[in-house]
C-alpha cells in the first residue's frame, strides 16, 4: 500500500484522520488542564504557553513572542505584565535597542515549567504504557509528522527509560 497524504485521501479517510486527531486533542487538553492544576490560581493556559516558549527560546523580544504565540503585541504585553508581577519572568528594555522589550524566565518560572511538564509527562506516560511497542512507534511517527506540519518544535527531553519503544 502506498503512502497517501490527506489531500490525496478520499473524504472518508480524511474524516477519520480529523476525528482521530480531534479525539486525541480532547485527551491532551484534559491532561494539560490537569497538569496546570497546582498552578492554575496564578497561571492561565495561554500564560503557561508563553512560559514554555520562553523556556525553549531563551531571552526573547516581546514582538517575537507575540508572533510565536500568534497574538497581537498588546496581548503579549499584558500576559508578560501579569507573569512579571507573579515573578515568573523578567522584562527589561533591550540595551541595544531601547524601543524593544526583552523577556526571560526567572528561576521560579523555570521551576513552574518543569513542574507542570513533569506532571504532563507522567500522565502521558501512563496512557502510553497501555499501548504496544508497535502502537508507540506508529504514534511517534504520526505525531512527529503532525507536529512538523504544524510548525511545533520537538520536545527537548529524551524519552523516559522503560518506554515500550526504547
Amino acid at each position: 500500500m502506498s503512502e497517501r497524504h490527506p489531500e490525496q485521501a478520499n473524504g472518508e479517510d480524511l474524516s477519520a484522520v480529523i476525528s482521530a486527531v480531534l479525539t486525541g486533542s480532547r485527551l491532551l487538553v484534559a491532561i494539560a488542564a490537569r497538569s496546570l492544576g497546582a498552578v492554575a490560581d496564578w497561571v492561565t493556559l495561554p500564560q503557561f504557553r508563553m512560559l514554555v516558549v520562553l523556556s525553549q527560546q531563551g531571552e526573547t523580544k516581546l514582538v517575537t513572542m507575540a508572533e510565536l504565540l500568534d497574538v497581537n503585541s498588546s496581548t503579549a504585553m499584558r500576559m508578560a505584565d501579569r507573569l512579571s508581577t507573579a515573578g515568573l519572568i523578567v522584562r527589561e528594555v533591550n540595551p541595544n535597542n531601547r524601543r524593544e522589550s526583552l523577556m526571560r524566565l526567572t528561576e521560579e518560572g523555570r521551576r513552574i515549567v518543569g513542574q507542570v511538564t513533569a506532571r504532563r509527562r507522567e500522565e502521558i506516560a501512563a496512557v502510553v504504557s497501555r499501548m504496544s511497542a508497535e502502537q508507540c512507534n506508529s504514534l511517534v511517527a504520526a505525531m512527529t509528522a503532525f507536529n512538523e506540519a504544524g510548525g511545533e518544535p520537538p520536545e527537548q527531553a529524551a524519552y523516559p527509560l522503560g518506554w515500550p519503544g526504547a
